[in-house]
């Protein structure tokens, strides 16, 4: 097992490369970025955009009305000494091959930079919206877990009853309709929207969270959080619902557990001690996805709707601002992030089925 950890570790090195350099290679053909951006600022056809150039670049601002630099669009009319300031003050000044070696050398000690648009490092943002995507995450991957594995082991006993055909329907409506329009109705509902004011429609605490006791705070907690997890979690057990039920199925129909009632084993004993843990195996190789992706696209409308600054609302204001240092930096993180979670659930297969011995496999 220890040489398997290694190799899985070892292969993370040029995964993380691969993704890195992809992800340099499509921004520098994307249109638009930084440079035009503050361009787009200082001419006043961006009102929207975060407003930090560098002292340099506000010196020279004055001096607009000459010569174009043709290698950006919007650039007529302002100074090419200022262009060329603001192409230092972003990086823009050195080849991609050298800002690309420079992004690896700092990345491999978490050196992020700091934000072009923010004045504030890199690493300090993404603490500071961590913790609401975490909690965004975990509940949503435990809550929807806890309920779509008892229910799709039910539906698997039940199979062809009436409570496996209506709960198929609540689940396929479930699925079908985005947890965005669900959080919508949730605050029309119970946030103040149309009818009851029950649960507070903005942030993860309230602001007198600091004066709480201990369990105060972890009420106002729940409190905040109650609307949001609801919204996602009932969009998102879908999938691993049906998955269960189709994998006990399967097992259940297989040969071993006709022996193993023949044995005179309970109904229970069979599926628990029997079918439970091969069945599990598939639905577990779901998890590290349903996980990693809880942090961004899963989270992304409700960190919106109810005013929750987490990791995903930065990522998506920071690619619209064209803010590169934290872009990267998510795509980093969350790629490790993946990529460690997906060994773990390979080694969650052991725990659950000992006879598997990734030592004789490939990886």
């Amino acid at each position: 097992m220890a040489a398997y950890i290694a190799r899985r570790l070892l292969l993370m090195i040029p995964t993380i490369l691969g993704i890195l350099a992809i992800s340099f290679i499509i921004v520098q053909f994307a249109p638009g970025g930084p440079v035009e951006r503050v361009m787009a600022q200082l001419q006043g056809l961006d009102q929207n955009g975060s407003a930090r150039i560098g002292a340099g670049a506000n010196d020279v601002g004055s001096a607009i009305q000459q010569s174009a630099d043709a290698r950006y669009r919007g650039s007529q009319g302002l100074d090419p000494k200022l262009i060329a300031e603001l192409e230092k003050q972003f990086g823009f000044d050195k080849p991609a091959t050298e800002r690309f070696y420079l992004l690896l050398k700092n990345y491999l000690t978490f050196d992020f930079g700091r934000s072009y648009f923010r004045d504030t490092p890199v690493l300090q943002l993404i603490k500071e919206k961590l913790p609401v995507s975490v909690s965004l995450g975990l509940w949503m991957t435990l809550l929807s877990y806890g309920i779509s594995i008892p229910l799709g082991i039910k539906k698997a006993v039940q199979d062809g009853s009436r409570f496996d055909v209506w709960t198929s329907g609540v689940v396929i409506v479930g699925y079908a309709i985005p947890s965005f329009l669900f959080a919508v109705l949730l605050v029309i509902v119970f946030a103040g929207g149309s009818f009851w004011q029950i649960f507070p429609s903005r942030g993860l605490t309230s602001d007198n969270w600091s004066d709480l006791t201990f369990a105060g705070k972890v009420l106002d907690y729940l409190w905040h959080i109650a609307l949001p997890v609801t919204a996602l979690v009932l969009g998102a057990f879908a999938t691993s619902t049906f998955l269960t039920k189709n994998s006990f199925l399967d097992e259940i129909r297989k040969q071993y557990v006709q022996t193993a009632r023949m044995k005179g084993l309970n109904e229970r004993q069979v599926l628990y001690g029997h079918v439970f843990r091969n069945a599990m195996m598939i639905v577990i190789a779901g998890f590290p996805g349903a996980f990693v992706s809880a942090f961004f696209t899963g989270s992304l409308l409700i960190e919106n709707i109810f005013s929750l600054d987490g990791l995903g609302l930065l990522t998506y204001q920071s690619v619209m601002d064209r803010d590169y240092p934290v872009v990267f930096a998510n795509i980093y993180i969350l790629s490790l992030l993946g990529l460690v979670v997906n060994l773990i659930s390979d080694l969650t297969y052991t725990w659950i089925d000992p006879r598997i011995d990734f030592e004789t496999r490939e990886v």
